[in-house]
């Protein structure tokens, strides 16, 4: 092969490997094991579910701005109780769920002058709000 070929034939046999790699893609690792113990995960959700697929626990962002939340579900994959905010709100709140899955009750904190913070349920029996208190405020 003279030099000339050389300088034609390697070029394009690099630029075919290099498209050949770059169309395989690369997969995504998937992390599988029975046991896992670290000082920190970070992640963006986080689901656990039964062997058949069903949600039981599932944390994560909220869309539209409303923060995070975690939702508790029966064995079933209803709604049981929510905990955090709800999408488009940045007031924290626990939402109680009846067998059906449908809102029943929900708990939100409020905030009172002097920074001090008052326990409110809203639902159809209203109980009187209890302060917050700290044993170690003066």
């Amino acid at each position: 092969m003279t030099s000339r070929e050389r300088w034609t034939v390697y070029p394009l046999l690099l630029l075919a490997i290099g498209l050949a790699v770059r169309a395989a893609g690369v997969a995504e690792p998937e992390l599988v094991t029975d046991s896992l113990t670290a000082a920190q995960i970070r992640c963006r959700e986080l689901l656990v579910e039964t062997e058949d697929g069903t949600v039981l626990i599932h944390m994560g962002r909220v869309v539209n701005g409303g923060g995070g939340r975690i939702e508790i579900k029966d064995a079933s994959g209803t709604d049981t109780i929510a905990i955090g905010t709800r999408p488009g709100d940045r007031d924290g709140r626990i939402d109680y769920f009846d067998a059906d899955g449908q809102p029943v009750t929900e708990s939100a904190g409020t905030t009172l002058p002097h920074n001090t913070s008052e326990y409110a349920r809203r639902d159809s029996n209203p109980q009187p709000s209890v302060p917050k208190t700290d044993a170690l405020s003066n």
